[in-house]
């Protein structure tokens, strides 16, 4: 009994849902009024407070979360995407012309695009598709190659198993360095920043041409579920964000 009672006395207003509720709505109007945070900041602060009550196992206060702005991700638009195409039919090296072409015409996130391992990866003159064993949130999903990504992928698989033969390596990834190692997340990032620069694109990450590939999809009239399997999106809701206005990536003058 003495245990119990110091229990309550202890987590009491933690307890009170009521206490919660009135608690976190005062915390919420501060961040609002006093320190004039943005709506996502808010919420940000708010989803802290949800994972708080729920590691102290009592449940999460019913505070309603800020409506944040409704834009869909930064993405090319056509202009833009023709220059970054052009830019990569022009780059001397194979393996970054498909690093670009796959991140811009299947739309798989960084971590997804440096992960695969050769037997991920299937090419024929008719078809192909790339593997994510584990993309984001552990989802395993298929995404098809078309043609022009099957085309040179097949030449920079040729290019690199080229390269690995000189380094004696038995590396199973599918892009390889110099060194013959598997390249890095950072080292990928750093081939588009190249052929950001080389077309004249400000702002080109992985992430964009991510955006790209979905935004194009959904513009081009795509059935919802379709594109959210196609991203490895969970919630459709998240797919629904590309069919608003875009705020688009800028070419330098």
């Amino acid at each position: 009994m003495g245990v119990d009672r110091h229990r309550t006395s202890t987590n009491g207003a933690l307890g009170d849902g009521s206490v919660r509720v009135w608690a976190v709505r005062d915390y919420k109007r501060f961040l609002e009024t006093e320190r004039r945070l943005s709506p996502a900041s808010v919420n940000q602060a708010l989803a802290a407070i949800d994972n708080f009550y729920c590691s102290r196992a009592v449940g999460r206060p019913d505070v309603g979360r800020q409506p944040a702005a409704q834009a869909a991700p930064r993405a090319l638009d056509g202009e833009n995407q023709r220059r970054m195409l052009r830019a990569v039919d022009r780059w001397p090296v194979a393996r970054d012309r498909v690093i670009a072409s796959m991140l811009l015409q299947t739309g798989l996130r960084l971590t997804e695009i440096a992960d695969p391992q050769l037997d991920d990866v299937a090419v024929s003159a008719r078809k192909g598709a790339v593997t994510v064993r584990s993309g984001k949130g552990d989802v395993f999903r298929r995404v098809p190659l078309n043609s022009a990504c099957r085309e040179v992928l097949s030449e920079s698989f040729t290019e690199c198993r080229q390269l690995l033969d000189t380094k004696n390596t038995e590396c199973e990834a599918v892009w390889a360095s110099r060194l013959g190692r598997p390249m890095s997340s950072r080292s990928i990032s750093s081939v588009l920043s190249r052929l950001a620069d080389d077309a004249g694109i400000e702002g080109l990450s992985p992430h964009v041409l991510r955006h790209t590939f979905v935004t194009n999809l959904i513009r081009s009239g795509k059935d919802l579920v379709l594109v959210a399997e196609l991203a490895g999106h969970r919630n459709l809701d998240t797919t629904r964000r590309y069919s608003l206005r875009t705020g688009h990536t800028q070419s330098r003058t």
